[in-house]
């Protein structure tokens, strides 16, 4: 017997995406959530609370391979980790889903091409609202139809940034966003990125698509359950047992985030399964992905009065060097570092981060991190352990230079750089890679797990490669993509 037709275990950007989509169907929907609500509170706008004392950063801890503990900044919130998130939605390059030669190494591709994907792209923009204009970035893949809402409007530091950054012949771009603006800044004049979202200004899993789920009655959502592991008779799931007690559902989607989901299917082996369960291709745990990233300061003598400044992005070398070279990446503006952000985390004194701040544009330079094996997530007793083998390095520093060096030609005579480390959840990906192979994959190219027919998986551990933009995106578009496949089957 069935609680549900559909049991989703997580409300993340793939959770609560597969959930909207799913929801017109009539099918049963439970949706277990580990966190709870994020509610409105002062800290919520407060950087010193945020980035100073870690107010909302989890007490989780995972460990390193030689037992070394360390806090991930992994959220369990409704929503996930999108609550903290950017907010931008951008569609991997068309050349991105096929095998391409970087500095460090091959992407293998994906078991199709950007066109089959792009109709849910489309969706997914429409779902989250996205603002933007797709007619700017040369590197931007084609859209059947332009953005649901023009993109925005370039404070006037920003504006003067575009025209330097033209001027030398660069082509900045807006950036794709699923951000209610307005709403944003009603409630107080903050910063962006790593600010929670309290009040829906910001278009993420909760707020856009979980929020339309839930409109339907046949679509429920369970919070504070913690997913230990799951039970198999033959090759079906039967059970997921949780610390509330036993679920159990015809369909089981795991969409717990690229470590979580891993986790829970490797402490799910049993007899049959030694190694945990959909893993017969010895892969799932394995090819983790983090974008290679670095925080990068543009200073002048000009004062950067900009409250939202994260609306440009510069892709002149995401697809070579410029100079016929491998691939480099992404570069977006951040939120604004604000004097209290660039104290908190640097630890420099008040007067010196206020001087800077004031006069710095803070940009967010990202490479792809390519896809290893060895790089992987194991399970020891009740912890994760994370071996994170970074990679393409040379390609990041090498986009590092080039931002650099075209920032200083632009007018900014003084140009910092920091990068992120393994506390910083940049884009985790890889661990159950979909594939056409069950030899080499986790997956099918939908989703669903190839050695237990009613078990599917629904967020970032699908992604073959990582690219070099933002995945919000294409989670979203891959849920909305798997929802019209179990749709149809079911009906």
């Amino acid at each position: 017997m069935t609680d549900t037709d559909i049991l989703i275990i997580g409300s993340g950007m793939g959770g609560a995406s597969l959930a909207a989509g799913l929801a017109p169907s009539g099918l049963r929907i439970l949706i277990l959530e580990r966190g709870e609500y994020l509610v409105d509170q002062p800290a919520a706008r407060d950087p010193a609370a945020i980035f100073g004392r870690g107010h909302f950063r989890p007490t989780e801890t995972w460990l390193t391979p030689e037992g070394d503990r360390f806090n991930p900044g992994n959220y369990a919130y409704v929503g996930g980790n999108s609550k903290f998130y950017g907010a931008v939605m951008m569609r991997y390059r068309a050349a991105d889903f096929a095998p391409i030669h970087h500095l460090g190494g091959m992407t293998p591709g994906w078991p199709f091409d950007y066109a089959t994907l792009a109709p849910w792209y489309a969706r997914a923009e429409a779902l989250y609202h996205v603002r933007g204009n797709c007619a700017l970035d040369p590197t931007e893949p084609h859209h059947d139809a332009p953005y649901p809402f023009p993109p925005i409007p370039h404070e006037p530091a920003i504006a003067d940034l575009a025209r330097r950054l033209q001027a030398i012949g660069l082509h900045p771009a807006p950036l794709p966003l699923a951000v209610d603006l307005d709403r944003w800044l009603a409630r107080a004049a903050t910063p962006w990125d790593a600010f929670p979202d309290t009040t829906g200004g910001k278009l993420d899993a909760e707020t856009a698509a979980l929020a339309q789920a839930l409109r339907h009655p046949n679509v429920r959502l369970e919070t504070g359950v913690t997913v230990q592991r799951l039970v198999t008779e033959g090759d079906q799931i039967s059970a997921v047992i949780t610390d509330r007690g036993r679920f159990c559902a015809a369909r089981v989607v795991l969409a717990a985030g690229a470590v979580m989901t891993a986790a829970i299917l490797l402490r799910s082996a049993d007899e049959r399964h030694p190694t945990g369960l959909a893993n017969r291709s010895d892969q799932l745990g394995r090819n983790f992905m983090n974008h290679n990233a670095s925080a990068v300061l543009a200073l002048s003598g000009r004062r950067n009065r900009s409250i939202y400044q994260k609306t440009l992005q510069i892709n002149d070398w995401y697809l070579g060097d410029g100079q016929g070279g491998a691939p480099l990446g992404n570069v977006q503006l951040l939120g604004r570092v604000s004097a209290p952000i660039l104290a908190a985390q640097t630890g420099m004194p008040g007067p010196l981060a206020r001087l800077i701040a004031s006069h710095a544009i803070d940009f967010y330079a990202m490479s792809e991190d390519l896809p290893n094996p060895e790089s992987r997530v194991r399970v020891r007793g009740d912890d994760i352990v994370l071996d994170w083998r970074r990679s393409n390095w040379a390609a990041h520093l090498a986009l590092v230079g080039k931002l650099k060096t075209a920032l200083k030609r632009a007018g900014f005579p003084i140009v910092l750089s920091k990068a992120f480390d393994r506390r910083t959840p940049s884009h985790q990906c890889g661990t159950a890679r979909m594939g056409n192979d069950p030899a080499t994959s986790v997956t099918d190219s939908y989703g669903r797990c190839h050695d237990h027919p009613n078990l599917w998986i629904c967020d970032a551990s699908l992604l073959p490669t990582s690219a070099a933009v933002n995945p919000s995106l294409t989670i979203a578009a891959l849920a909305l993509r798997q929802a019209d496949r179990i749709a149809s089957e079911a009906a």
